[in-house]
């Protein structure tokens, strides 16, 4: 291969690594895409294979939400209750530019919270210019905008998906702390340390960093809308043919020793003779050595793209520790290729972020390098932020090892296992403590191993890790009985000691419970126990996907279509808007709905001699008393919580067009089939239903409501439930909403008014609104 090329002329980052290449490669199914690497053209067509494989779980088939009419066609722009105003035409296109414009205009607008409209002193015939209107009507509102990103090295076909929040004055988002929630390590930055700015620059997709709501058991309006992103399911690397030279365990160590100490900013001279005289091979090291960095990175890569090489893309593969924990002698060879992979990843992650670079190219470089060489980036970043070899030989025997995270993760475990109120909590606190240096130095299983050490790959594994290293700390014999939870199977959860259920929060069961329980560390408990499940057992509960999904049109066009304004005009007439607040709670909160029973119901397998090998398969339902009268809904769908976005300067005033109905939490009951999605396919069998029960009296059970009083008038109303008062109230609306297939937005009307809370729900292309109030939320103890 000729190295004579212009790439010899270039010097920096950018001069021949970070070239953008004209070269495509071949997929398996024989399509032809422009990767457009930026690691040199002369190496890509022979280090990269891309297969795009499709993801059967996503089908293609699925019933899409009707989409909103144009507004001057619009059903909802019909005059209602005698109203005979028609919405207005859209004359210009709100743009970012539009708001600037205006923006010291709105900064006159009076700081007085609204509480009639119009304001005193304001005509309901005033028309407002566009100005005036952000300032009064929009201030502190905030507005929702998605976005689609390409995702590299596919065709156009795959696309991740996001939206961003903005507008209110406040620091205060949608998003749980990771500190607090305790999940710092679910997620990674690529670019290096520092503030999560952006969904797109963690390394997992969608981003952890803004999975988790504020509100337990929901999430942010970013992660629903990732949700509907379209990601390949792998892409795999052709064999670059390139091999690293072998290397003792010894060898191995010594380098990964001495990388502890050494300067970031080292020359181009010194990492080459590190590089090619102790880990590859320079062929032209005679004639043309490689000693630029863009060279060395990419011999790096291609010799991470051999097969025989772990996959970290892989979700069986990202409990990394299950490689190297307590290896027998005859393991000794994988333990050494892991350390050997180990220390390529390292050396390629130091040369990417040398000091030389600017961060716009290592940002670009990062973009670009395939996910399998990524992960490897990940997994060196975090050995060399939270690991110290402190001595080494040729054995496993001699590997001594410091966890730098060491008493971190011990106070972690501890608040972790107190606020979930475990219940062999004394016991396993004096484990803990008498053994803090033995359980956390010599681990006694890989997960517990993975979690004192620090070594975590982003992702879902984490919360299966701390909850496995806690049961593994718990010396009662009875946690026996719960070592195969595992995050292969994330919809679970178990019981121990008949004293508690404990959940994971992508479960329907922990998502639907959240209100009632703490939620930290991606788990939701201590919730109520069964008696379904033996003293202590594992349970993967069975949910159908919803019917109701987001699409990708909606992620475009949400901007537009929740604008605090309404469509973008020349003027605003001050008659199209309306102040709306949810009723008052006058006197004590409302205690009408309390949980009763948590019923799970095993699945039948096909072959009762051969049962599936794991935890057994349950139907969940939630039993609820309400007004004296029992009420059982099933947790059919895994639907999902999104979490509302926070306003500042409320309550705002409401443009007309966007319509909603609102009923109090008991009244739920009575609503059926809200959004139409079994009409649509002529039946309401699916949904599992029951007759309303009926009071004494002969009245139903929302006091007057027949069966189908409450029904959707247009395809996109929002249905407004006021879930006042004690917890299970919003629980008794999340659980209708499992029963039904619908994904809600729950929202606090003491940090979000209801208005922009309806706003974001169309936003979010959602149908129905949870509003809750902790201040009346006392919640038992």
């Amino acid at each position: 291969m000729d190295d004579n090329t212009n790439t010899n002329k270039a010097s920096g980052f950018w001069g021949g690594l970070l070239k953008r290449g004209s070269v495509t490669a071949k997929t398996k199914v024989g399509l032809k895409s422009d990767i457009a690497c930026h690691i040199g053209a002369q190496y890509i067509d022979h280090v990269l294979y891309l297969q795009a494989k499709f993801d059967p779980r996503k089908s293609k088939d699925v019933a899409p939400r009707p989409r909103r009419p144009k507004p001057e066609t619009s059903a909802m722009a019909r005059p209602r209750d005698g109203d005979e105003r028609a919405r207005r035409r859209r004359v210009t296109r709100f743009t970012d530019d539009n708001d600037a414009d205006t923006e010291a205009e709105g900064q006159r607008s009076p700081l007085t919270p609204l509480t009639e409209w119009p304001p005193s002193g304001m005509s309901p015939q005033q028309e407002l210019a566009r100005g005036q209107a952000i300032a009064l009507i929009a201030r502190g509102a905030p507005s929702h905008k998605g976005y689609k990103r390409a995702v590299p090295h596919v065709s156009q076909e795959f696309y991740a998906l996001y939206a961003a929040s903005s507008g209110n004055k406040d620091d205060q988002t949608d998003r749980a702390n990771l500190h607090d929630t305790m999940v710092q390590l679910m997620t990674f930055r690529m670019a290096g340390p520092g503030d999560i700015t952006s969904p797109w620059s963690t390394l997992e997709q969608p981003s952890c960093a803004y999975q988790y709501g504020a509100r337990p058991g929901t999430i942010t309006l970013n992660h629903w809308a990732s949700m509907a992103s379209e990601f390949p399911e792998s892409i795999a690397l052709r064999d670059s043919g390139i091999t690293p030279r072998p290397l003792t365990l010894e060898q191995v160590f010594e380098r990964l020793g001495e990388m502890q100490t050494e300067r970031e900013d080292l020359d181009e001279g010194t990492l080459y003779r590190t590089l090619y005289k102790r880990v590859l091979r320079d062929p032209d090291r005679i004639l043309n050595p490689r000693k630029s960095l863009e060279k060395q990175i990419t011999d790096l890569i291609m010799a991470l793209s051999r097969p025989d090489w772990i996959d970290f893309t892989d979700p069986k593969n990202q409990v990394v520790t299950r490689f190297i924990f307590d290896p027998f002698p005859e393991d000794h060879n994988k333990y050494l290729a892991f350390f050997h992979q180990l220390l390529l990843s390292m050396e390629l992650n130091v040369r990417i972020h040398n000091k030389q670079h600017s961060d716009y190219a290592k940002d670009k470089l990062l973009q670009q390098i395939p996910p399998t060489i990524r992960w490897n980036l990940a997994l060196a970043r975090r050995w060399s932020d939270y690991i110290r070899v402190d001595n080494y030989g040729p054995t496993v025997d001699d590997i001594k090892l410091r966890f730098k995270l060491k008493k971190r993760q011990v106070k972690m475990l501890r608040k972790f296992a107190s606020s979930l109120k475990w219940p062999n909590l004394g016991e396993t606190l004096e484990a803990l403590k008498h053994s803090e240096d033995e359980l956390a130095s010599n681990a006694v299983s890989s997960d517990a191993y993975a979690f004192f050490s620090g070594l975590v790959l982003p992702g879902p594994t984490f919360p299966f890790i701390i909850m496995n290293t806690l049961i593994d700390t718990d010396p009662d014999e009875a946690t026996d009985e719960l070592a195969l939870l595992s995050h292969v199977h994330p919809n679970c959860g178990f019981q121990y000691r008949n004293s508690y259920t404990y959940w994971t929060t992508t479960c329907i069961v922990g998502k639907v419970l959240a209100p009632t329980c703490q939620a930290l560390a991606g788990w939701v408990g201590p919730a109520c126990p069964t008696a379904d499940l033996g003293r202590s057992q594992i349970a993967r509960i069975r949910a159908r996907k919803p019917k109701q999904v987001m699409q990708r049109e909606d992620v475009e066009s949400m901007g537009e279509r929740s604008d605090p304004l309404g469509p973008p005009s020349e003027i605003y007439p001050v008659e199209e808007y309306l102040l709306v607040t949810p009723e008052a709670n006058l006197g004590a909160p409302p205690d009408t709905a309390r949980v009763e029973l948590l019923t799970l119901r095993e699945v039948r397998v096909l072959d009762a001699k051969q049962p599936p090998p794991g935890p057994k398969l349950f139907d969940a339902t939630i039993q609820f008393a309400v007004n004296g009268v029992s009420w059982p809904l099933r947790l059919a769908y895994d639907v999902s919580f999104v979490n509302a976005w926070p306003c500042s300067d409320g309550p705002h005033p409401l443009f007309f067009d966007y319509i909603y109905k609102k009923i109090p939490a008991e009244e739920t009951l009575a609503v059926r089939d809200w959004g139409g999605l079994y009409k649509k396919t002529g039946s309401m069998r699916s949904a599992r239903s029951t007759p309303l029960p009926m009071l004494h009296g002969g009245h139903s059970i929302n006091g007057g409501f027949s069966a189908d009083g409450i029904q959707q008038e247009d395809s996109e109303e929002v249905l407004v439930v006021e879930a006042f008062g004690v917890p299970d109230h919003e629980v008794l609306v999340r659980a209708w909403c499992a029963h039904w297939g619908l994904s809600a937005m729950v929202a606090d009307v003491g940090k979000t008014c209801m208005a922009c809370a309806i706003r974001e729900c169309y936003a979010a292309a959602l149908t129905v609104l949870i509003l809750v109030d902790d201040t009346s939320n006392h919640r038992d103890e």
